[in-house]
């Protein structure tokens, strides 16, 4: 009796660890913090690309929470030509970003969960150009993007308030227009995809509260 007491509890115990990261009422923060830089043949200065983007989820039922994330991209690229390398220039651009999300859980195994997430990133910047050396920047562009991305993945739970996830693009749109500095309409681009690459994975870590 005292065996089958001690293992109804364990369960129980196990049960609440993996149930109590998605219960109704709980929230989850994360993010994604990206930095890159590097050089190509030819160029003397580093590339770089940054981007950080908090997010904050609610649970509005069991394995369902709704929330947003909000952030910056920057980056600065260097463009030299090999025959003059004075003739370069230099591009820097900017964005504050937000994207709202949905997203369902599945239970796997005690500690694994699927997931997919709704999201619609938007984000809302500028380019601007200088010259060889990365200074004396004038905007040239207004650019806006606006999108909608499904995303599989999965959820590890080492504990009950700490999850690593691996996410993998699904299907997305974007719509990325741009004007210049007259406000006129200067090209854009309209893109679908579909696919997910398993051999490139997003990794991150969400905090369950």
């Amino acid at each position: 009796m005292k065996k089958l007491l001690l293992s109804l509890l364990t369960v129980s115990a196990l049960a609440f660890t993996t149930q109590a990261q998605t219960e109704k009422g709980n929230f989850m923060l994360g993010g994604n913090v990206e930095f890159n830089s590097g050089k190509t043949d030819g160029n003397p200065k580093s590339n770089i690309d940054f981007s950080v983007i908090p997010s904050a989820g609610y649970f509005i039922a069991n394995n369902i929470a709704v929330g947003t994330g909000i952030g910056y991209q920057f980056s600065k690229d260097y463009t030299y030509t090999t025959i003059n390398p004075a003739t370069g220039f230099s591009t820097k651009t900017s964005a504050f970003v937000i994207s709202p999300f949905a997203r369902a859980y599945k239970g796997i195994t005690d500690q694994f969960k699927f997931f997919g997430q709704l999201s619609v990133p938007l984000s809302f910047g500028n380019t601007k150009v200088g010259d060889v050396n990365g200074d004396n920047f004038a905007k040239v562009s207004k650019d806006n993007n606006v999108g909608v991305a499904l995303s599989p993945g999965f959820a590890f739970f080492p504990s009950k308030k700490f999850g690593i996830e691996f996410s993998v693009n699904g299907i997305s749109y974007n719509d990325y227009s741009r004007k210049d500095g007259n406000d006129n309409d200067n090209g854009g681009s309209k893109n679908f995809n579909i696919g997910a690459n398993f051999f490139a994975p997003k990794i991150g870590v969400q905090f369950y509260l």
